[in-house]
């Protein structure tokens, strides 16, 4: 009834009380002063009188405010004191310390402060040393961008990553309602049933699986002995096709890696073009924000390979080789842009952690 204006809501009044308080007579009566598709309905004419009757007034009732008893001046003062003080502190905990409902508390923080929450993000611990191996890896890869402008796309990123059968169980964000205690365990074995994968990202793709394991299918430890196997039988046939003139290589630092005889062998078709320890350019450590396996890859097989909770270790690198051929070349080239504005970030930032990446993207 809002639409209408107190002129014609006193007309609709008029209309229903001189054509015998009937509903249907007044709609036809407004016709003349509404024209025929303006005027109120059956219904609305209604609730124009019922309001009327109970009231005595055409005007709209205003909902009365009830008095803030918990957010007074005080209480926001004190809940803006307490945040500035410890603003680590939980809402269960702040509103027991300031003897307010945590409802009442919440209003303030949001209604009031307009306080945000923010989650603590977690990264790896760097080294003295490291802010100038970050910086100084940043610092060659504008150079080379600067030089090549497709320098980052011509990069083979690599690496291996444990996938556990078992998977994890987070009780923090685990609740089952239930009128009484249901006492369920969720068992794990002490050492869960694993394998061990390898894949090369590269803006045309994912290069892999590959899975380091025994010929009975169990998961081995890489070794410099297995870690050469896997570059002469698998990766080498999967670069058949490429032209790896110009591309260059990246891998981590483990010492399997970086054994003289490894080293030697990826020179053969990567000779000078190694980023890693002790290869040609030196490959920054607890560096994973920089590395597109770390930051993206094996996040994304974690996420999406549990969903249908492999039972199997057959079922779970079913699951992995899935997810790996469901990895768009499109997806690979964004990820790779994305290293690039890391190494942008990384090099303004002098080699620290990567505040712009973490906190806003």
């Amino acid at each position: 009834m809002e639409r209408y204006p107190i002129a014609q809501r006193v007309k609709v009044i008029q209309a229903y009380y001189e054509n015998g308080c009937s509903n249907q007579n007044a709609y036809r009566a407004l016709r003349d002063f509404f024209g025929q598709f303006n005027r109120p309905n059956v219904r609305t004419i209604g609730k124009m009188m019922q309001k009327f009757e109970q009231t005595g007034s055409v005007g709209d009732v205003k909902t009365p405010v009830h008095a803030r008893t918990a957010r007074t001046a005080e209480n926001i003062a004190g809940v803006r004191d307490s945040v500035v003080e410890e603003p680590s502190t939980s809402t269960r905990r702040r509103a027991q310390q300031l003897h307010l409902s945590r409802s009442s508390l919440m209003n303030i923080i949001l209604k009031d402060l307009h306080l945000h929450a923010y989650k603590v993000q977690l990264t790896q611990e760097l080294k003295p040393l490291d802010h100038f191996k970050r910086r100084q890896c940043s610092e060659w890869w504008q150079e080379m961008a600067t030089v090549h402008d497709q320098f980052s796309k011509k990069i083979i990123f690599s690496g291996e990553v444990h996938f556990h059968l078992s998977g994890f169980v987070n009780k923090q964000n685990c609740r089952i309602w239930a009128d009484d205690n249901p006492r369920v365990i969720a068992e794990k074995p002490m050492h869960s049933q694993r394998v061990t994968v390898w894949c090369g990202l590269w803006t045309g793709g994912i290069i892999g699986p590959y899975f380091f394991q025994n010929e009975a299918g169990q998961a081995v430890t890489v070794i410099s002995v297995r870690y050469r196997e896997m570059i002469t039988n698998f990766l080498w046939p999967e670069l058949e096709d490429m032209d790896v003139d110009d591309m260059w290589f990246q891998q981590d630092g483990a010492t399997c890696h970086t054994a003289n005889e490894t080293m030697a062998l990826l020179r053969e078709k990567f000779d000078g073009r190694i980023i890693s320890r002790c290869g040609d350019v030196n490959c920054p450590p607890r560096s994973c924000d920089l590395t597109p396996l770390d930051f993206f890859l094996w996040g994304y097989l974690k996420e999406k390979e549990y969903v249908d909770k492999p039972a199997t270790i057959q079922e779970l690198k079913n699951e992995i080789i899935r997810h790996v051929n469901g990895i768009e070349p499109q997806l690979c080239l964004s990820v790779i842009e994305n290293c690039d504005l890391r190494m942008e970030v990384c090099r303004r930032s002098r080699g620290e952690h990567l505040p712009d990446i973490l906190f806003h993207m």
